[in-house]
């Protein structure tokens, strides 16, 4: 699949996310501390979508249940949630968000 794009870099909030799909993959492309993360868009704990949560720094939480996650590896950084979920690879290009949704940077573990 490689690099497709997922928004315009003004899309997404200065500290927010926004849902987007890639293919059959849902993303969260979040905007946080001057850096533009891609995280799978479901939370490994209740399955809901993370783009609906709070961002606070480099950390995604959970609307539901509050569990985070943590923007950079997907590991889980606050209960109840202890699978991470995985992150994808980033390109701005001009004014466009690239997302390579086929390579996950992490994959989802139990810690």
């Amino acid at each position: 699949m490689g690099f497709t794009r997922a928004c315009a870099l003004t899309d997404v909030d200065e500290t927010g996310a926004l849902h987007v799909e890639i293919g059959d993959v849902p993303i969260a492309i979040v905007r946080t501390e001057g850096e533009v993360f891609a995280i799978h868009d479901v939370c490994s704990h209740a399955e809901v979508a993370l783009s609906e949560g709070d961002v606070d720094g480099t950390t995604i939480e959970c609307w539901l249940h509050g569990s985070c996650f943590d923007l950079r590896s997907g590991k889980p950084t606050g209960m109840p949630a202890t699978t991470s979920v995985p992150v994808y690879p980033v390109r701005i290009e001009g004014a466009d968000v690239y997302v390579d949704a086929s390579t996950a940077l992490t994959e989802p573990e139990e810690t």
